[in-house]
């Protein structure tokens, strides 16, 4: 029997911020509201920071009604391949987006966008059909409501992509809480609140046993 259960390797990962513009997430994302959805894709973004994934960002008609990047992903990124589509639908119909996903030389791909049954589902499929290993971050993407997006995820899912969310891509990459527990319980920690809560009940037990030694 085959091996169905492929991991996510930090050494071969890059990862890509398609369409997260400030009118389509205002505009279109119904699925989750919006503070919510917002927390999600700088999860993502801030766990590709933390374990120094390259990061493709692209945009479709920013300087129409799509609007621009979100700027916490411009802050963040300031170096990343930025690569703004003239008009393609499906960014992997896009020679620059292509040509720096081959750049980075990883073979595994972690995707997220705006919309879902778009902007998400067809440059993962297109993406599969090149060989590539596609993961879709489901929370940091967001479409018009939740019936479309688990058409969409139900159509990648067939196609062979491998559907997460960004906690399950964060925890795969880690591998090992001993690899660095205080960093990657920050990262945790900043976009789950009740994870702060337990690490203050962690850290308050660990002050209250070294007080009483």
């Amino acid at each position: 029997m085959s091996d169905l259960y492929t991991r996510i390797s930090k050494d071969d990962a890059a990862v890509l911020l398609v369409d997260h513009q400030t009118g389509l997430i205002s505009g279109l994302v119904r699925d989750y509201g919006v503070d919510e959805f917002k927390n999600n894709v700088l999860a993502l973004a801030d766990t590709a920071k933390f374990f120094d994934l390259p990061v493709i960002l692209t945009t479709s008609f920013e300087n129409g009604p799509n609007g621009p990047l979100m700027q916490e992903l411009v802050d963040l990124f300031p170096d990343a391949p930025r690569v703004a589509r003239p008009g393609q639908i499906n960014a992997w119909d896009n020679e620059d987006f292509v040509k720096a996903i081959e750049a980075t030389g990883k073979k595994q791909l972690i995707i997220a966008g705006v919309v879902t049954d778009v902007c998400v589902a067809f440059p993962a499929l297109s993406a599969i059909n090149a060989g590539f290993e596609v993961f879709a971050v489901t929370d940091a993407s967001g479409t018009f409501n939740k019936q479309v997006a688990e058409a969409s995820l139900t159509r990648m899912a067939h196609g062979g992509v491998q559907l997460m969310n960004w906690f399950s891509v964060a925890c795969e990459l880690q591998r090992d809480w001993r690899n660095d527990v205080e960093g990657f319980a920050a990262l945790i920690s900043s976009h789950l609140p009740g994870y702060q809560n337990l690490m203050g009940s962690y850290r308050g037990a660990q002050n209250d046993s070294k007080q009483t030694v």
